[in-house]
């Protein structure tokens, strides 16, 4: 008897597809290596020479130099520009900015290195890679739609900046604890759903093409973020502190 459900033409779809979408996430993950490597290199440049770090900090060593808050706050600048301006730059000119990003990135996280031990920093990057490895696999994987839990986790995160900035103020450990734990959670399920939706945007990408190369550049600097945010808030958590 004939299978009615078989179509060889759908199922050939399914395969390029499928195809597309392994190449496409496969570009995605090598430009967030890429960029992952740089900013830790540079972070340990930095935060392991007291002769760059000089640069950071002013002469009475108790607060940032001009340099120093221009690192500070420039990541956050690299982001906006790029999140706003890539449909109108080139592939060229957004691979560009994120390298440049990345190497502020390693320059701003330099900091870590003066506030906790170099035990406790690679051993969180080690955590943070194999939470983040999981969920990713688990998000490619899954054939459960993560859009709602995407927006849910979406809101959360403007809940816990609202919180962090009122907690500037405030100086409360115990809500910087909390937030600190919320983040984690919230980065650990977005990076599911970024994977899923990076996973849903290369099935319908053409290959080569100037649009897919900005759209994989773009999705690493989502994971990247990702990656980043969960090990600054593991780091915050459980990092041991200098004495």
């Amino acid at each position: 008897m004939e299978n009615s459900n078989y179509n060889p033409e759908i199922i050939g779809n399914r395969d390029v597809a499928g195809s597309m979408s392994k190449t496409f996430i496969a570009n995605v993950f090598s430009w967030m290596g890429v960029a992952l490597a740089i900013t830790a290199v540079v972070s340990y440049l930095f935060g392991t020479n007291a002769d760059y770090m000089s640069i950071l900090i002013n002469e009475s060593g108790r607060g940032l130099s001009g340099f120093g808050y221009l690192v500070m706050f420039a990541p956050l600048g690299f982001v906006f520009a790029m999140s706003l301006g890539w449909q109108r730059w080139s592939s060229s000119v957004i691979l560009a900015l994120f390298l440049a990003y990345s190497v502020v990135m390693g320059i701003s996280l330099s900091f870590i290195f003066l506030i906790y031990t170099k035990s406790a920093i690679y051993a969180t990057f080690g955590v943070a890679a194999g939470m983040f490895g999981t969920m990713a696999l688990l998000g490619y994987t899954t054939q459960t739609d993560l859009t709602k839990l995407g927006s849910l986790l979406m809101m959360a995160l403007i809940g816990i900046i609202i919180a962090s900035i009122v907690n500037m103020f405030i100086g409360s450990s115990g809500m910087d604890y909390i937030i600190s734990f919320l983040g984690v959670i919230i980065f650990t399920g977005l990076t599911a759903y970024d994977v899923q939706k990076l996973k849903r945007i290369g099935e319908g990408v053409e290959f080569g093409t100037e649009a897919t190369s900005k759209l994989a550049m773009m999705g690493a600097l989502n994971l990247y973020l990702d990656f980043i945010n969960l090990f600054l808030f593991l780091l915050r958590l459980f990092g041991g502190r200098r004495n």
